[in-house]
């Protein structure tokens, strides 16, 4: 028999199971490997932005591949991404990652985003303020403002969209840029922050295979697919059990389906299985 829908079960009860996952998983020892953890190497917050959106556009794909990825374009950033930035030109971009290879993204999309970023530094001071300038408080999710920030940067491509900025406009789940909004606007054990004027509680949950599968299996979605809507469905679950906080689980949500030394099932059960009389069908 199929379990019933976690929707049904005491808010207060789910809050206790992911507050407690929270306190199992949301520590920096349990980082490794993600691309997160190179934000820990910038104490300057207009440094760590540069390198939040560079590990949050190439988060996609092997873990290890990744790292090694964001490793290689860092190395030729030091000491200051944004010195490195400010300081050359789209030419010199180009020949530093001519190349550069992750999966499907190529070197000469890395350069124009970063010769973008350093135009939008410059005319706005910061990326934390361009996306400030396109942010409107009387949203209901961080989304619209989101929308602008992904705008101004493919802006002046002769409408050739850059693959490392989806529009969510367009109903991708912008996961990797909700990634990059998690780390840079939250702040606790794991998400270092540094970006000002932007709420939590507008910010929408990243969704990929991991979370998707485990928000399905609990029922905060009924959806098929992993698009902006779903996201939005899921951080509208969340919301009502932590409204100013509603990406807190994010983190240690996904290490039940990275880490093999998590129980996932046995999560799964605690939640479903506990708080009601059903049993959790395996399949």
């Amino acid at each position: 028999m199929a379990s019933k829908s976690v929707k049904s079960c005491n808010a207060e009860f789910m809050k206790e199971k992911l507050d407690g996952l929270y306190a199992q998983y949301n520590h920096r020892r349990y980082v490794h490997p993600d691309p997160l953890e190179f934000l820990y190497d910038y104490p300057d917050s207009l440094d760590r932005e540069i390198v939040g959106l560079i590990a949050s556009s190439l988060a996609y794909g092997r873990v290890a591949q990744i790292l090694k990825s964001v490793s290689a374009i860092l190395e030729k950033m030091q000491p200051s991404p944004r010195a490195f930035i400010m300081g050359s030109s789209a030419k010199k971009l180009q020949s530093a990652f001519s190349g550069f290879k992750h999966r499907f993204t190529t070197g000469v999309e890395i350069a124009a985003m970063l010769f973008k970023t350093g135009e939008l530094i410059e005319q706005y001071g910061s990326l934390n303020k361009c996306f400030i300038e396109g942010f409107n408080g009387d949203d209901e999710t961080i989304i619209p403002g989101l929308s602008v920030f992904a705008k101004r940067f493919n802006s002046g491509n002769n409408d050739s969209k850059n693959s490392l900025m989806p529009d969510p406009d367009r109903g991708s789940a912008c996961k990797r840029l909700n990634l990059f909004l998690r780390w840079m606007v939250r702040e606790d054990d794991v998400d270092p922050g540094g970006w000002n004027g932007i709420p939590a509680s507008k910010l929408v949950i990243p969704v990929d295979t991991h979370m998707y599968r485990i928000c399905s299996s609990l029922d905060m979605t009924c959806r098929r697919q992993a698009d902006m809507q779903t996201a939005i469905e899921i951080t509208d679950y969340f919301r009502e059990i932590s409204p100013d906080d509603p990406v807190r689980y994010d983190f240690a949500i996904t290490r039940l389906g990275i880490r093999k030394d998590a129980e996932t099932e046995l999560f799964l059960y605690d939640c479903l299985g506990k708080s009601t009389t059903a049993q959790i069908n395996p399949d």
